[in-house]
């Protein structure tokens, strides 16, 4: 958990902090929010963890400049390993 908040944190950061505006910059912001807010209240879902992954990736994934800290959030949500299958 403490792995998810901290990168999820400086996620926020770095995406408050870069100038530049794009289409879904409040998908990014709205699904950050979540994930911080499962990080903070227990044990998440895996599967809409890896769901507000990709929205958060799909929202910034062209922002360069957010590349690593992004990284960190997804190696962050790996660590709660693979959804159940089903």
């Amino acid at each position: 958990m403490t792995e998810l908040r901290t990168a999820v944190s400086r996620l926020r950061r770095e995406l408050a902090g870069h100038p530049g505006e794009f289409p879904d910059r409040g998908i990014a912001e709205d699904e950050l929010a979540a994930l911080d807010a499962m990080a903070s209240g227990g044990v998440p879902e895996i599967p809409r963890l890896r769901r507000s992954l990709l929205l958060i990736a799909g929202a910034i994934g062209s922002v360069s400049a957010l590349a690593s800290a992004l990284r960190d959030v997804r190696v962050a949500v790996d660590l709660f390993g693979e959804p159940p299958r089903g």
